[in-house]
């Protein structure tokens, strides 16, 4: 695939940092990634768990370093529409807490809902809109969450679907599978090279409200 020009176009990279639950997800991944951000000068959305915080409290705290946009990925990773008003509440509130105590940043108004489940939920955006939060979706799935794809799977299906993809872009990855921290370099160096402007989120989605059609079935 022959990359075309898309100069002038943003596109935010989103991290989702929590507690790996799949084969290929060896140790010091998301370490790799940071450096791999620190050498192309690329500032990332991270969306941390509560609980990945609080085991990784060193790791948390080199991504608020590092200068990376914070933002609230539960506490727990369950699917926030089978949770109870209060049950809802009690998940984000810790995952907020843990994130203040350890990193010292405030994740709101940034939330990314666990296999992005419920982002097309009117009920479930105005419980996190009582809370301070706004549901945060993606355009493209990298798709390195599935086991099975390769790293050059995920490369070609991330630059692809930001090619395709028309206006701005959330990309979503993940901070632990083995085939984002071997490709990432790549990945960034390609899309950059077609003009394209890194961004975060508070920098992308500076609207009153979210586009619609940010949605889909990862975690």
């Amino acid at each position: 695939m022959r990359p075309g020009p898309i100069s002038g176009r943003r596109i935010a990279l989103t991290i989702d940092a929590e507690h790996p639950d799949r084969s290929r997800c060896r140790p010091g991944n998301c370490e790799l990634l940071l450096a791999h951000l620190e050498e192309a000068r690329v500032r990332a959305t991270f969306f941390l768990q509560g609980r990945w915080v609080t085991a990784y409290p060193d790791l948390a705290r080199e991504i608020g370093r590092a200068g990376h946009l914070v933002g609230n990925h539960s506490h727990y990773h369950a699917r926030m529409p089978l949770f109870s008003t209060a049950g809802i509440e009690a998940d984000v509130s810790a995952a907020e807490a843990a994130i203040r105590t350890v990193v010292g940043l405030d994740p709101r108004p940034w939330f990314r809902s666990p296999f992005g489940a419920g982002l097309d939920d009117p009920e479930l955006e105005l419980r996190l809109g009582r809370l301070g939060y706004r549901n945060v979706g993606w355009d493209v799935d990298g798709g390195d969450w599935e086991a099975e794809r390769t790293p050059g799977q995920v490369e070609d299906q991330v630059v692809r679907g930001v090619l395709e993809g028309e206006g701005d872009q959330v990309v979503l990855v993940h901070s632990w599978p083995d085939q984002t921290a071997k490709e990432l370099p790549s990945i960034l160096a390609r899309i950059r090279a077609t003009g394209a402007e890194f961004v975060t989120i508070d920098e992308l989605l500076d609207g009153p409200e979210l586009a619609a059609d940010l949605s889909g079935p990862a975690g």
